[in-house]
């Protein structure tokens, strides 16, 4: 006698039952629903700018000649934990400097939902980055009981400023912590910089650090979501950085930072592996999660978007073939900036573009977090105490006392804006390659489609969702996010 059963032991077998689950099928009419459209395209004044009303009506089938967006909010996938970006050193300072009006500008621009584009999320350093104008940590030379632990460093710029921020989202931004390197003391190299790797002897105190730092900035009022173990573990910088291989990282988990975390009731922090480029994303998570004593510690795998620099293209399949396989764990965006400033380019439509193309394609891999570098930078693209100077979504001119609004600061809002904490992602393809597309179901139910054309071509098109279509347009370069209510 056959067993009926069988098909599912294998799926489970293999390694798909949770994956499964994680898709579900809810029922969705849109007939007669309003779509309004928010468009941001080059060569225009327009940057999410509200456009005519339409209407979802009856629509036949599709022709191939006719170009579509087929949206499907029946099928529903990953949960979204938020978009933002990383509250430095150097935003912080940056934004100490501008005044008091332009503060309240560059606010309410971020964090609120209704006048800016909603940031939803925040990351922020461990002591100091090359987003720092100096090196500095929070305790003494060989200071292994952490008694004189202090955060004064950052009571000058930073905490206040990421306060002001959690305020302008209105109370609540979900905060992740990221080390650079540890103290030079307890690193091979006995330096912040270029590398080198935190010594055997060193691996508990530096653990308690990371509970340390938690602890102390959530007394002051900031409360912390989550935690990643190493940013960027297999770069040697000129900067803070420390390298682990896959197997030192999982073994620095497993042994010492997770159970730390749980002894100190910390148990709920969200803990995020990786933290470097998507090119080495599968080889690292199926390091840590392969290990069972390991994985259990680990929330998510997080990645950025510099494996570019040896002239690759964006590596989105490898975050899919991840997701696959670990079908349990989140995938989410960690750090994401455009180099090598040039403040005679901050109109290129290019900064832009590069956002959206990475974000559509990231959240359509399974993303559920994305978090963009620097929320603000001056005119130099700094400060960075190495001279590593990069674009950010909005820079302050200074001396003119102004901020500068790239185009890259109207793509992410295209996301942010729209696309609430708590939204599902839904099914949505387009049938012409200079279309891409991707869209969530909110919370209120409303349904955000965001769709972007990189081509010189303005393109006629249906918004097709389950029989119901409206007729629109895309216009050259452009994004535009069609919210369905």
């Amino acid at each position: 006698m056959a067993n009926k059963f069988l098909p599912l032991l294998l799926l489970s077998a293999l390694g798909t039952a949770p994956a499964l689950a994680q898709h579900k099928i809810v029922p969705y009419s849109p007939a007669g629903k309003k779509v309004r459209v928010y468009t941001t395209a080059a060569n225009t004044d327009l940057r999410i700018a509200a456009g005519p009303e339409l209407t979802l009506t009856p629509t036949q089938q599709p022709l191939e000649t006719q170009v579509c967006v087929f949206v499907d909010p029946s099928h529903t996938f990953q949960t979204l934990t938020g978009i933002g970006g990383a509250l430095t050193d150097a935003a912080a300072e940056t934004f100490a400097k501008l005044p008091k009006d332009k503060q309240q500008e560059f606010l309410k621009a971020y964090y609120s939902a209704t006048d800016g584009i909603g940031y939803s999320l925040g990351r922020t350093t461990i002591h100091s980055s090359d987003f720092s104008s100096g090196s500095y940590t929070y305790v003494q030379d060989n200071d292994t009981k952490l008694q004189s632990f202090s955060v004064k460093h950052d009571e000058q710029f930073r905490i206040p400023f990421i306060k002001q921020a959690i305020a302008a989202a209105g109370g609540k931004l979900t905060m992740y912590v990221s080390p650079w390197s540890p103290p030079a003391w307890m690193k091979t190299n006995n330096s912040m910089l270029k590398g080198g790797k935190l010594k055997p002897e060193f691996r508990q105190v530096w653990a308690d650090y990371y509970v340390k730092f938690i602890q102390t900035y959530e007394k002051m009022g900031i409360p912390i979501w989550g935690l990643s173990v190493q940013n960027e573990p297999m770069a040697t910088q000129t900067w803070e950085s420390c390298i682990y291989t896959g197997e030192e990282e999982r073994d620095f988990v497993k042994s010492y930072l997770g159970p730390t975390l749980h002894k100190n009731k910390m148990a709920d922090k969200k803990l995020i592996a990786w933290d470097h480029n998507r090119d080495l994303i599968y080889q690292r998570a199926s390091t840590m999660l392969d290990d069972p004593e390991a994985a259990k510690y680990v929330w998510g795998i997080g990645y950025h978007w510099y494996e570019t620099w040896t002239g690759s293209t964006m590596l989105f399949d490898n975050l899919r073939r991840t997701h696959e396989a670990y079908p349990d764990k989140n995938l989410i965006f960690t750090e994401g900036c455009v180099e090598k400033f040039d403040l005679t380019k901050v109109n290129d439509w290019a900064l832009g573009e590069r956002y959206g193309h990475s974000m559509i394609n990231d959240f359509n891999a399974g993303t559920v977090a994305w978090t963009d570098w620097n929320v603000l930078l001056d005119e130099t693209g700094g400060p960075n105490h190495v001279g590593n100077f990069c674009y950010a979504p909005v820079h302050a001119d200074i001396k003119a006392g102004k901020l500068i609004y790239t185009n890259s600061y109207y793509y992410i809002g295209h996301f942010s804006k729209f696309i609430r904490p708590g939204a599902k992602r839904v099914s949505s393809s387009s049938n012409r390659d200079h279309l891409q597309t991707t869209a969530f179901v909110n919370p209120d139910g409303s349904v955000a489609v965001v769709v972007m054309n990189n081509s010189n071509q303005k393109q006629d098109l249906q918004l097709w969702v389950k029989g119901q279509g409206a007729k629109t347009e895309s216009l050259p370069h452009s994004i535009s996010t069609y919210l369905i209510k």
